[in-house]
Formats: structure tokens, C-alpha cells, sequence
């Protein structure tokens, strides 16, 4: 497996994968993560005194795909072409489902920014919301699918 990690040269040192020999594709990544929150919370989502936390958490999410190279230090800067969230407040398990798709046509995946996206939507989420419930959980932050690429498809099996 360690022969597999491209981000070590030969001798075991960090660095940037080259990928400009690499054809440009339409790459797409979903990621999701949870909020776990009160029920109390979740009710009270739409009408925060602060504001929506979901729409300032949708905001948050695309600003984190998109500056995701300045956060993890051997992902490129991407030109992305479109960065889609969405929330699933669920009430029987008293949780927001985060969701990022991240797309471009390009020489590198999207799976990182869209990783970033919903992590930092639901630590926008927490932020948004901290005021009435500190006991909030994010949990199961995933690469649900990708596509496009020399690797191809990919489809989480275990949800």
C-alpha cells in the first residue's frame, strides 16, 4: 500500500503530485456529513435569531471547496465549475445530512472539495447554533461517489 501513496516521492519526502501530463476530464465528487443536534434545534433551524444557519452553512460550504488549497497542503487549486449543497434535516434521528457535489473538467479530483465543503458547512452549523446546544456531534464526514479520472467511478457501499 505504501508503494500507492503518490503524494511521497522514492525516498519517502512529501510532495505535490505532478499532473500535467494528465488529460483533462469532467471530474465530479459527493461527500456528506452529520450534524447531530437536539430536537429543539432542528425545529428551530429556519427561524435562528441569527439567521438561517442552513443557508449561511450553504455559503460556508462552497467557500470551503473553493479555497481548499489553502487548507490541505498537496491538493492544487482547481478551477471548479459548480459547487452544489444540500441539507436533510431529519427529525427521527435529530441530525442535518450535509451534502457537497463538487464538479470541473480538469487534471485532478474534486473528492477534497468536497470533503472541505460539508465539513466546514457543519462546523458552520455548530457555530450557527452553539448558542442553544453545545452538544452537537458531527459525525461520518465521506466520499459518497467521484467520477471521471484515470481511477474512473467510485460508490461508497457502506453508508
Amino acid at each position: 500500500m505504501a508503494s500507492k501513496l503518490s503524494h511521497y516521492d522514492s525516498a519517502g519526502k512529501a510532495r505535490m503530485v505532478d499532473v500535467g501530463n494528465k488529460k483533462q476530464t469532467r471530474r465530479t465528487a459527493t461527500a456528506s456529513a452529520f450534524v447531530e443536534l437536539s430536537a429543539a434545534v432542528l425545529a428551530a433551524l429556519p427561524s435562528n435569531p441569527k439567521g438561517d444557519p442552513l443557508e449561511v452553512a450553504r455559503i460556508a460550504g462552497i467557500q470551503g471547496a473553493k479555497r481548499t488549497s489553502e487548507l490541505i497542503p498537496m491538493c492544487h487549486p482547481l478551477n471548479i465549475t459548480s459547487v452544489a449543497m444540500e441539507f436533510f434535516p431529519k427529525e427521527e434521528k435529530s441530525c442535518v445530512e450535509v451534502q457537497a457535489t463538487v464538479r470541473l473538467v480538469g487534471k485532478t479530483g474534486v473528492e477534497m472539495e468536497a470533503l472541505v465543503a460539508v465539513s466546514t458547512a457543519a462546523l458552520t452549523i455548530y457555530d450557527m447554533c452553539k448558542a442553544i446546544d453545545r452538544e452537537m456531534t458531527i459525525t461520518d464526514v465521506q466520499l459518497l461517489k467521484k467520477s471521471g479520472g484515470k481511477s474512473g467511478a467510485f460508490v461508497r457501499e457502506r453508508q
